[in-house]
């Protein structure tokens, strides 16, 4: 029986990959690709060690400086984690990665924000309408409490976008749907900025504690259809508030 907090059997043995010799040019951009191509294959499982940098160097081909340019890359995408004495795996959380690539594309395009709350609009009324038939009353009762904890802090803008977040992940958790729950998680963490910017606005926030209180009502009737709209509502309005705030909108 093995020991407690010993690695498995099966991630410690050595991966045969199935990978070709790469081209001259760009050598660690291919390195990068063909292991891309390995994880999402299934042949790299989440939590299972690469084979030795010497192995790796054979297998394509490469000088080790090529490799490392190329391993560190994904290390800080976080698609491998690389630890003194243990060697190097594949990550077995992705979410570092998925916000790692979402922020660069904010960064680099210029619509991506206004594009990443039309998403989150879709997203969260499906979260919505599956929270008002699958979350517990616990989870009800606290996603209500959010709401009279918003009303109390209307007037102070940092601590209701506080809560205005917590709300919002307390209905993608509550509707059970793991996936749409990280895509969300990952979606609020790039606009938590915007959020907050639009949250300053004159009347934006007792606006916004109205919407929550129809998205409320609509969970606690346990209607899905409701809910749906009255999220789609609420986003809606975020989406014109954040219009808003940007430099056409006042010329």
């Amino acid at each position: 029986m093995p020991t407690q907090g010993a690695p498995d059997a099966t991630l410690r043995k050595k991966v045969a990959l199935k990978t070709r010799p790469v081209q001259k040019n760009s050598i660690s951009d291919e390195i990068v690709k063909q292991l891309m191509k390995q994880i999402s294959s299934g042949n790299l499982r989440p939590g299972g060690r690469l084979p030795s940098e010497r192995d790796l160097c054979k297998q394509f081909n490469a000088g080790r400086s090529s490799l490392r340019e190329a391993l560190r890359c994904l290390s800080i995408m976080g698609v491998l984690t690389a630890r003194v004495g243990e060697g190097t795996s594949v990550a077995t959380d992705g979410s570092k990665f998925l916000s790692t690539i979402m922020e660069w594309r904010v960064i680099t395009e210029r619509y991506d924000v206004r594009n990443l709350m039309e998403v989150r609009l879709a997203l969260e009324g499906l979260a919505a309408a599956g929270a008002a038939e699958r979350a517990t009353d616990a989870e009800l009762a606290a996603i209500a409490d959010l709401v009279v904890r918003m009303r109390d802090a209307v007037g102070d803008a940092r601590r209701f976008s506080t809560l205005d977040l917590e709300f919002h992940l307390a209905i993608s958790r509550s509707s059970k749907n793991l996936a749409m729950m990280d895509m969300l998680t990952m979606i609020r963490s790039q606009l938590a900025r915007v959020v907050s910017t639009v949250l300053k606005l004159p009347d934006a926030r007792p606006l916004s504690l109205k919407e929550h209180e129809a998205i409320v009502k609509a969970l606690l009737k346990r209607d899905p259809e409701r809910a749906r709209k009255a999220m789609q509502v609420h986003l809606d309005s975020a989406v014109k508030r954040y219009d808003a705030t940007q430099p056409e909108a006042m010329d």
